[in-house]
């Protein structure tokens, strides 16, 4: 059988290569070290990085200046209505050139799906779904190609990968947020479908402008509400104080960040699992794994810890239709991990747009300091358009959860006195 040798490079410092030689001979390290090419393909790594879920799985692709961007969507369910229209809708409201607080990149972002459709309906195969890059401008990142960006991730792909697509960030821009957004809204369609979950965000603070808690009532905010106003605030005065704060700043080529909040109504119970798997640490990891974030809070967040115990607790009570419900709900509507039917609230927080059209200080590729002023298209705050981007996060995994639930606890009849069988309507083949 063949095998393969990888030569030893010697330690740093020439005293430590020689001090080798006071050791005795069969202590000394062997200039080199085989492996069997069985034990090669042990320690071959799989590309990470691009894939989200178990259940229901996503993996995106493509960078913001590259061909074009998009997603494949594997473990969708067959027998699902779906077009692209159903992705078109939220696709527009993440899509760069929407109004004078955003890039002013003109791009539609016109989704195509290219299989795992047929007959309007989906197949049980994978979704691919592409997007072209209609509007890019390569030139304009010509001198950051060997100047980082402070704050980006330009330092830290050469540090990972030793080798970066420079050209608008790669697969660090946020338009990587596509192929999320559209596999989004197939797990949105999904949820509301089967358990009539809906996933509402919105922006609550930009900048120092804070929407206080009390203006928003969960259970009553619509979409109409978030998507009266360009900067995707339901309450119409706080929603100009933001508006006129970005303004501020976009005049003098700088940048703020803030705050998204998140709901969900009528999640099914019993979503999450026990130690590793919590359903808020999923959705952290989610969230947070989107550009741009900074922080994460769940229910009560950093507030509950000035609370004593008694303060905090959410007490249960037995409502009119027999549920088991909590007559507070500081704890988001997890508790141990697991979905208990009350409203699920988060907040996610967005730090400042790092690419800014002022003077900053950096280095070089080669580790020479110079000044950078940034050039390209970008949005002087990026929470407006976060808020599609947060709720396909979370739409992607509530279905992941929905699905593993019911494969694991719903496989076998269930505990009528304790559990609640999930909705789960036949669609008729008129409906189909």
């Amino acid at each position: 059988m063949a095998s393969s040798s990888l030569s030893t490079k010697p330690f740093l410092g020439s005293s430590r290569t020689h001090s080798f030689s006071r050791l005795p001979s069969d202590l000394r390290p062997s200039p080199h070290i085989s492996f069997r090419s069985s034990k090669l393909k042990k320690l071959q790594i799989q590309a990470a990085g691009s894939t989200y879920g178990n259940y229901f799985r996503v993996t995106t692709y493509g960078e913001s200046h590259g061909g074009g961007v998009g997603c494949i969507i594997d473990g969708c369910p067959p027998r699902l209505p779906l077009s692209e229209a159903d992705m078109q809708v939220e696709l527009d409201r993440r899509r760069p050139g929407q109004s004078r607080i955003t890039t002013p990149r003109k791009e539609t972002d016109t989704c195509k799906i290219l299989s795992g459709i047929s007959e309007e309906v989906t197949t049980g195969t994978p979704i691919s779904v592409f997007v072209p890059n209609t509007d890019q401008r390569g030139n304009d990142y010509s001198e950051m190609s060997m100047a980082y960006r402070p704050s980006h991730a330009d330092a830290t792909y050469d540090m990972k990968y030793g080798a970066r697509a420079v050209q608008g960030g790669g697969r660090s821009s946020a338009r990587e947020t596509i192929g999320r957004v559209a596999a989004g809204a197939v797990a949105k369609k999904i949820l509301k479908t089967l358990a009539g979950t809906e996933i509402l965000a919105y922006v609550s603070q930009v900048h120092n402008v804070v929407l206080p808690e009390d203006l928003v009532d969960p259970y009553t905010l619509t979409l109409d509400q978030i998507e009266s106003n360009i900067v995707r605030c339901p309450n119409p005065e706080y929603a100009e104080k933001m508006i006129n704060a970005i303004d501020v700043v976009r005049v003098r080529g700088d940048s703020v960040g803030g705050v998204v909040t998140c709901i969900v109504r009528r999640c099914p119970r019993g979503l999450g699992s026990p130690v590793f798997d919590k359903l808020e640490a999923e959705l952290a990891k989610a969230a947070m794994s989107l550009p741009a974030t900074k922080g994460f809070e769940f229910g009560s967040g950093f507030a509950g810890t000035t609370l004593c115990g008694s303060e905090h607790n959410d007490e249960f009570f037995t409502d009119e239709h027999g549920r088991i419900r909590t007559r507070t709900n500081r704890s988001g509507g997890i508790q141990g991990g697991i979905s208990n039917g009350e409203i699920i609230n988060m907040r996610i927080a967005f730090k400042p747009t790092s690419t800014i059209a002022r003077k900053q200080h950096t280095v070089t590729r080669e580790k020479k300091e110079t000044e950078l002023i940034a050039r390209g298209r970008h949005d002087p705050c990026v929470v407006p358009r976060a808020v599609p981007m947060v709720e396909a996060m979370v739409a992607l995994v509530l279905v992941d959860q929905l699905m593993a639930q019911y494969a694991q606890c719903n496989l076998f009849p269930i505990n009528p006195d304790l559990q609640e069988p999930l909705s789960l309507p036949r669609l008729e083949p008129a409906n189909v």
